[in-house]
């Protein structure tokens, strides 16, 4: 005969304050066998009592009843607590043409490569969400994430690895630099690896990174990024020496300019390169292609050159090639660490800043010296086309490999090359038999005739040209002027003899053009001393075998051309 004995108040308090104790340690399976076994050992109404000791439902303690007395029965598999199949049916499966539509929406907004395996959608999961609700479907954000991966979608954040336009001897630069640098380091020579730091706001402006702090009090800065005017901001330039694993910092707080680039390096150099390579004769430097040193700015090379005479040195600049800055080594070797130094920390002064970088130092022996550059250095200084020749002939000494990026500035200017001589102008005897064979006797007197009314010509088509007075030619550039016998001569010729204009400016070297031009101006003024162009059908000479056939029946000598001009010179008659 069974007994049922019915569970006290007092018991069920007991029994709940047992349950309360044991319910962290157990597991759903564990939890549910063990009600079931208090259940069995309190008889009839014991099932009733553990679920309200326990605040569960009767179903669960019942279960838990049947799994203690056959543990094998509920044909769980190991690791299991519920038969699969239990709970709500998925959103997908529920609503038929879910899925469908929602890669249709999913397939809008794709990005990435059609050919790649993992695509990635620009849509939000709650915009995806209120999308189908619109269509009515009623799945929520964690299904449609849900359905999104099943489908091949990934959250992917961007990757910066593409690169853009290469050039050509990209991969060969590369190689030229890694030699002079291995062959420098080889002789004990200095190489530094240069460049400008990402410019910072001075003030209590956020940063990123996050320190360790007591809970609830971070470092309260402002919540937007404006300059403060009166703070202004820092421009850092670093220099990298390789062979010593050191770094040296100019904290600018003026313009990044060339002229601050090399302050830098001249003040790296004073402090810390001539005590460190106290025998160097020369100094090579690893920058990228453009900014302050960049290899197209005139006031980078300029003020290499006040330093390489300063410190007698002779420095080479080999210039990475465009786009190829973060392979400079001073990247990843010093600013980053630096960026880790200065994280989480507003920079309040620039005092802050320097301090920040000297107290960087890596595990492999970084160590760093920082100092702060108060000078004013403007931007918009220009370096004359005058300084930049001097340069270029006497200071620069272009490489032979793509010489704009590899050069080296010289501490001692190479001689001022000699002067060009002068161009002596057309020879006398081809003006003479010129002349002769014009029929012009006494030249002379001829051009005491003509010479004041073809520069008075000249001077009124000049002023019309320009609209004023004449303007004075500073400097000796300029067109070379031709003597006017010579012109006059020519002239004479052509219409006497019918010599060609090519013909006539080879034997005065000049050019066709400028031939024609002083025929055309000189010919009215001519022809008024009885000197005028033959008829067009009398025969022409255009060779200088049928000029030499024909002076020589006249008993004139021509003597051979000698190209003494260019064909940008002037004659005296033209403009």
């Amino acid at each position: 005969m069974v007994c049922y004995v019915a569970v006290s108040e007092a018991d069920e308090a007991a029994l709940a304050g047992k349950f309360a104790v044991m319910r962290p340690f157990l597991g759903e399976r564990g939890w549910r066998v063990y009600l079931g076994s208090e259940a069995r050992a309190l008889g009839r109404g014991g099932i009733a009592a553990v679920a309200r000791a326990a605040g569960c439902s009767e179903t669960t303690v019942a279960a838990g009843v049947a799994d203690a007395a056959d543990p094998g029965a509920a044909g769980l598999e190991p690791g299991r607590s519920r038969r699969p199949g239990a709970g709500r049916p998925r959103a997908g499966d529920a609503q038929p043409g879910l899925r469908q539509a929602l890669l249709e929406l999913a397939g809008e907004a794709t990005r990435g490569d059609p050919m790649a395996e993992v695509t990635w959608c620009s849509a939000s999961l709650r915009q995806l969400e209120r999308q189908l609700a619109a269509r009515g479907f009623a799945c929520g954000k964690d299904a449609v994430a849900r359905v999104l991966r099943e489908s091949g979608y990934r959250l992917q954040a961007m990757a910066k690895v593409m690169e853009g336009s290469q050039h050509a001897d990209r991969d060969a630069q590369f190689r030229h630099l890694n030699a002079r640098i291995a062959a420098f380091r080889a002789a004990g020579d200095p190489v530094i690896s240069v460049d400008a730091k990402k410019k910072e706001l001075i003030g209590c402006y956020g940063r990123g990174g996050r320190p360790w702090r007591p809970g609830g009090d971070p470092v309260r800065v402002r919540d937007h990024d404006f300059m403060d005017r009166e703070l202004g901001r820092i421009a850092p330039y670093g220099v990298y020496d390789i062979a010593a694993n050191r770094g040296f910092v100019s904290v600018g707080t003026s313009c990044d300019t060339a002229a601050f680039a090399v302050a830098a390096i001249r003040a790296w150099w004073q402090r810390e390169g001539s005590l460190r390579y106290p025998g160097a004769r020369r100094l090579l430097i690893a920058c990228d292609a453009g900014g302050s040193n960049g290899y197209r700015c005139r006031l980078w090379k300029d003020q290499l050159a006040v330093l390489a005479a300063e410190a007698g040195l002779r420095i080479e600049a080999c210039h990475f090639p465009p786009g190829t800055s973060k392979w400079n080594k001073i990247e990843h070797r010093l600013f980053c660490h630096i960026t880790r130094t200065w994280a989480a920390r507003p920079l309040m002064t620039a005092g802050d800043a320097v301090a920040g970088i000297a107290a960087t130092v890596t595990s492999q022996g970084l160590k760093c010296t920082a100092v702060l550059d108060d000078g004013d250095y403007p931007g918009g200084a220009e370096v004359t086309g005058q300084r930049m020749r001097y340069l270029e002939d006497r200071v620069l000494d272009r490489g032979a490999f793509h010489g704009e990026w590899n050069y080296a500035v010289l501490p001692v200017p190479r001689p001022a090359p000699e002067p060009a001589p002068a161009p002596s102008g057309p020879d006398p005897a081809v003006v003479a038999a010129l002349a002769a064979l014009a029929g012009i006797g006494d030249l002379p007197a001829l051009l005491t005739k003509v010479a004041v009314p073809l520069q008075a010509a000249r001077e009124q088509r000049l002023h019309l040209d320009r609209g004023g007075g004449r303007r004075t030619r500073t400097g000796p550039q300029g067109p070379i002027r031709i003597p006017l016998g010579a012109v006059i001569a020519a002239v004479a010729a052509h219409h006497a003899a019918g010599i060609s204009h090519a013909l006539l400016a080879r034997l005065l070297g000049i050019g066709t053009s400028t031939m024609s031009e002083a025929a055309r101006h000189a010919t009215p003024v001519l022809a008024r001393h009885g000197i005028t162009p033959r008829p067009r059908s009398s025969p022409r000479i255009g060779t200088l075998a049928q000029l030499t056939a024909h002076a020589t029946a006249h008993g004139i000598t021509i003597p051979p051309p000698a190209a003494t001009l260019s064909n940008h010179d002037t004659p005296e008659t033209a403009n």
